[in-house]
């Protein structure tokens, strides 16, 4: 069956957007082929997911924003991500359709780090930018990421130089809060050789009196010998419909950790996946997701080994509540050559609920014969065992129950790299747990 995908944008508009925010020609041109693919392209397949039965189709319209000046006049539903004070210091915030505010330490900037809006890199950075975009989750794989590289607006770029170390977090705050405006950010990483960073972002909707879709996409390359840790919370509301892809390509020695809070309130879709390139690339894929209502979520994390001697670790862990159903894929693919790679990975489910349904699949595909690779998965409830045992210390059932949940979500939670985020995932987790 042939779903036809709507086009909320005809190509004269998007002609006059690119005019109105003086992008390159290159990058109009780009936005224009994507367009027409978006047009002849179907929705992905998902397993055991018909995304032709979500909100797909309201991305509103581009609306220009005004940058403000001052962290104080940022919306109070972000206020509070900000308070830290190590991350005030290189912050990046878009509001629905642009960024509003940029700010880079002075520390970083005489490093040659960049760090800005990826409209405004386009122009200033074209030929680096030009050289990045699209080259790791390309406009063409089907109509999701290509209505993307036609409408994306915002977006960071974040360029990191060769031996380079940036030891605090930069963080990127999105705030979808008007129905009516669409909301797409472009995230663009570029770690050159033997540099290391940490970059940390949260995607938050406020009052939403419609339905808004979020089609976001990140790209992350990793050169020999660098180092990036990638840590994301998405927050949304039910009214958002999130559907992100996340990539990265990762050369000699390099390697990526991706550290994923699932936390949205409506429907859902991501696929994290991390292509191990050189020799000796590595990866390490940690993702959490708690599901409530009538949520259908559908969250895959990949490892794609090229290189020799590549070791790739996946753990992903769901705790599903009243009717939410939750499909949890894990794809390990070592390609032919690709000896002595090691792929790992775990999912395990639990639900807390007789109505609420999840899938653990683990998925192994080998091609070639000197490797090691293996996987666990689980789906279950909570262990009536346990929670005896807990009681029995004088500790009662709610608190016992919490307990094994906060248990079984520790592999993730702990491996966040800022207090602060820790702290907000966990009141997230009990928030949505209804606790």
């Amino acid at each position: 069956m042939t779903t036809q995908t709507i086009l909320p944008v005809n190509t004269e508009s998007l002609k006059e957007i690119s005019l109105q925010n003086n992008e390159p020609a290159w990058l109009t041109e780009l936005r224009l082929e994507a367009l027409e693919l978006a047009g002849q392209l179907e929705l992905p397949r998902l397993e055991k997911t018909r995304l032709d039965r979500w909100n797909t189709q309201s991305y509103g319209a581009y609306q220009a924003t005004n940058v403000i000046d001052s962290l104080e006049n940022l919306p109070m539903s972000v206020q509070g991500l900000v308070k830290d004070e190590n991350l005030e210091g290189s912050l990046i915030v878009q509001h629905n359709s642009g960024v509003v505010y940029t700010h880079l330490s002075s520390e970083l900037a005489k490093q040659g780090v960049i760090f800005m809006d990826l409209h405004t890199a386009a122009t200033e950075h074209g030929d680096l930018v030009k050289s990045y975009l699209h080259k790791a989750i390309e406009k063409g794989e089907n109509a999701i990421t290509a209505l993307h590289a036609a409408l994306w607006n915002g977006g960071v770029f974040l360029y990191v130089p060769k031996n380079v170390e940036v030891t605090l977090p930069l963080q990127a705050i999105f705030l979808t809060d008007k129905e009516t405006a669409t909301f797409a950010p472009h995230i663009l990483i570029i770690a050159d050789t033997n540099s290391s960073v940490t970059y940390v972002d949260n995607y938050v909707s406020g009052e939403i009196e419609g339905n808004v879709v979020h089609n976001g996409s990140v790209e992350v390359f990793v050169k020999a010998g660098a180092k990036v840790r990638y840590a994301t919370v998405h927050q949304f509301g039910n009214e958002v419909t999130d559907l992100s892809y996340r990539r990265a390509v990762v050369e000699n020695d390099g390697a990526i950790e991706w550290i994923v809070g699932e936390m949205n309130d409506g429907n859902a879709m991501s696929d994290t996946s991390s292509i191990l390139k050189g020799n000796g690339s590595s990866t390490d894929a940690k993702v959490i997701a708690v599901g409530s209502g009538a949520q259908k979520l559908n969250y895959t994390t990949r490892a794609q080994h090229f290189g020799k001697n590549t070791p790739s670790q996946m753990i992903t862990r769901a705790v599903l509540r009243e009717q939410s159903t939750a499909i949890i894929n894990g794809i390990t693919k070592i390609e032919h050559g690709a000896s002595k790679a090691d792929g790992q990975q775990t999912e395990k489910v639990l639900m807390l609920s007789p109505k609420a349904r999840g899938d653990a699949n683990p998925i192994l595909l080998i091609d070639e014969d000197d490797v090691t690779a293996g996987h666990a998965a689980s789906v279950g409830q909570v262990n009536p065992e346990q929670v005896y045992y807990l009681m029995s210390r004088g500790i009662s059932r709610t608190e016992a129950e919490a307990l094994i949940i906060y248990g079984f979500l520790a592999p993730v939670v702990s491996q966040i790299p800022l207090e602060g985020l820790r702290t907000q995932l966990q009141a997230l987790v009990e928030r949505k747990l209804g606790r």
